[in-house]
């Protein structure tokens, strides 16, 4: 390594800091160029998978994140009427996948993460487009409005809607609409005490999860045309769409105001890229392959990202070789996912839930398989590899 060497992220969410501060670990200068007036992240919570925390001990923060896992013992699965489909242990997941589940505001991970960048390193209110790619015998160039900036590396971390993937793949179809759209809200819930779980409805679905700092997170999605909005407020749509479900759903939307609630679209990546990089540049994230909420892998993935763009950054074809055929199943299986739990026909519904309800019965540890080989993933160095091989 030596001084020369530049890496400009494009995009200060979760896997553009994360990326930069892998980057930086291995003796990168880093810049961070986002958009957005401030580093505020986008969404209320995030669940990190062992995974993710392994991705998170190469950053050497993994045991501080870990320290703020909630869940305790038992969650589980419920229908709408509150009936348990199956039941889940936090200790038996963590023995399976070596290692907890944490569920955190984001905006506790962007701090954590830019906290491990140099002063200066961040640059908000600072709109990038990629001006060349660059190639093995020139720099990659970035234009933010008032100049240009060169380096070697360029990592594209722009989300879903990524100019740096359209610029290097203008043939590409984009992300496609999945179907259906989500709401989210952290807020105090005084008084109200529960055992995490998610609701399996027709066409909806609703999560609630106690966070350590004593705020609930709650999710929801629905089967709705895209672009869809309430007529009055998203509070009310919800209400319309849960409020006559188990508790304590109806305590928790007592305690939500309008503004509290975020609500989106969801879109995904159906058409996988060619490849994660051209040139210099390199995408990771939503960029390179958003995918469906229903496995919780969308910002785990982008962790994972993050530390084996670091680790072959000096072979982007390599980079491409280790994150497109994982990402590329692990989004197939989110779309499978999210066609079973987000099933609307009646008959479908009844059968899914009763073979839910049996398996869980018959064998409770069958149902954690289906994160075999995504959860017990490890990153393909140690924490203290600060240097390239």
């Amino acid at each position: 390594m030596v001084e020369s060497d530049r890496a400009i992220v494009i995009g200060g969410g979760i896997g553009g800091l994360a990326a930069a501060a892998a980057l930086h670990r291995r003796g990168w200068g880093v810049t961070v160029l986002e958009r957005a007036r401030s580093l505020e992240p986008v969404g209320a919570a995030i669940s990190l998978a062992p995974n993710a925390l392994r991705a998170l001990d190469v950053l050497g923060i993994g045991e501080e994140i870990r320290d703020l896992a909630a869940w305790q013992g038992d969650g589980g699965l419920r229908t709408a009427r509150g009936r348990w489909l199956s039941r889940s242990s936090a200790e038996a997941a963590a023995a399976r996948f070596g290692g907890p589940l944490v569920l955190l505001p984001r905006a506790t991970l962007v701090d954590r993460l830019a906290a491990l960048l140099p002063a200066g390193a961040v640059r908000t209110a600072a709109a990038a487009t990629l001006a060349d790619p660059g190639d093995g015998r020139r720099p990659a160039r970035v234009g933010t409005g008032d100049e240009e900036l060169e380096a070697e590396l360029v990592v594209g971390a722009d989300g879903i809607n990524s100019r740096v993937r359209t610029a290097l793949f203008p043939d590409h179809p984009g992300p496609e609409y999945a179907g259906f759209t989500t709401w989210r809200m952290l807020i105090p819930v005084p008084g109200v005490d529960f055992a995490p779980h998610e609701t399996w409805g027709r066409g909806r679905i609703w999560g609630t999860h106690p966070l350590k700092d004593g705020r609930v997170y709650a999710y929801a999605a629905a089967m709705t045309p895209a672009g869809g909005r309430a007529p009055d407020d998203e509070k009310a749509e919800l209400l319309r769409l849960f409020g006559d479900w188990h508790d304590p759903i109806p305590a928790v939307l007592a305690a939500v105001r309008p503004e509290d609630v975020l609500r989106r679209d969801v879109h995904h990546i159906v058409t996988p890229l060619p490849a994660y990089h051209a040139g210099r540049v390199a995408l990771l994230g939503d960029a390179a392959h958003a995918m469906p909420p229903t496995l919780g892998q969308g910002g785990n993935q982008a962790l994972e990202d993050a530390v084996v763009l670091a680790h072959h950054s000096r072979d982007l074809g390599a980079y491409t070789a280790a994150r497109l055929p994982r990402t590329t199943a692990i989004t197939r299986q989110a779309v499978r996912a999210a066609r079973l739990n987000m099933a609307a026909n009646p008959a479908v519904v009844a059968v899914r839930d009763t073979v839910i309800a049996g398996l869980s019965k018959a064998a409770p540890a069958l149902l954690l398989r289906g994160f075999d080989g995504i959860a017990d993933w490890r990153p393909p160095y140690a924490a203290g590899e600060t240097s390239e091989r």
